[in-house]
């Protein structure tokens, strides 16, 4: 790759007038050291650009293969709190995101999203404690956040404070979500995509994934490459388990004997 369209923080594609983010690229002239992380973790190593989809971007892979690492730095990156919300927050509690951030470079058609947010599964409880230090828990639900469980907490971010026409970032936000809530998710995200929304989501559920509207990257040792949702590990796990899932069941116990 040729790094020299890349010079400097942010490109403008003045062709797109839809899409808030339409590519990330990694400036590897500026990587001092693969061999220190976050830059030795194997899929970065071959990280090169990636083509974002205009509404929905998946980021699956194994744990530790480097998702949550890769879309929290697109998230500091385009100035969001790398603990989660808007721009608004400047909350810390622990400095513990890596240096990706400064790395990467965020090529963007001349629309601004009027609204965006990163949310990160592991650190909404800390989100949730600020919204209610700042006094503006009434945008996201008429009843405390820390008074709901950490599904409804979800839904009601999703419902009430993700406005439309904005880039949404999420990291696992499945976590806290029954099936029939994942279901609730998917329509909650179509609906946003088609008010000119754009999401970039590192997601293990293959519900969220099945949404059809969409591109999927699988991040592993062999870097971050587009696949189709029925050739997900997660998509043929899942289907292998339910429909011979006594037989599995078997087999998994026999490895405990």
């Amino acid at each position: 790759m040729t790094n020299n369209r890349y010079e400097g923080v942010i490109k403008v594609n003045v062709f797109n007038t839809s899409q808030y983010i339409l590519e990330v690229a990694l400036n590897r002239d500026k990587v001092e050291s693969f061999n220190e992380y976050p830059f030795s973790i194997p899929a970065i190593v071959k990280l090169n650009e990636i083509e974002l989809h205009p509404h929905v971007t998946f980021f699956v892979g194994e744990n530790g293969s480097g998702k949550s690492t890769l879309i929290e730095a697109i998230a500091v990156a385009f100035g969001l709190n790398p603990e989660g919300g808007s721009k608004h927050f400047t909350f810390s509690t622990e400095n513990s995101h890596s240096e990706l951030h400064r790395y990467l470079v965020l090529r963007k058609g001349i629309k601004r999203p009027r609204d965006s947010y990163f949310l990160r599964a592991e650190s909404f409880y800390n989100v949730a404690t600020n919204i209610e230090e700042l006094g503006i828990g009434y945008v996201y639900s008429d009843k405390s956040l820390h008074h709901q469980s950490h599904g409804e907490s979800f839904m009601s971010l999703f419902l009430h404070r993700f406005l439309g026409k904005g880039l949404y970032i999420l990291d696992e936000p499945e976590a806290a979500l029954s099936p029939m809530r994942q279901l609730s998710l998917i329509s909650r995200i179509h609906e946003l995509a088609s008010n000119n929304s754009q999401f970039i989501i590192a997601t293990h559920s293959p519900m969220l994934l099945s949404y059809p509207n969409s591109y999927i990257y699988n991040i592993d040792n062999n870097g971050i490459n587009r696949i189709k949702y029925e050739d997900t590990d997660h998509f043929t796990i899942t289907k292998n388990f339910f429909n011979h899932y006594k037989m599995m069941l078997n087999e998994l116990m026999k490895l405990d004997e």
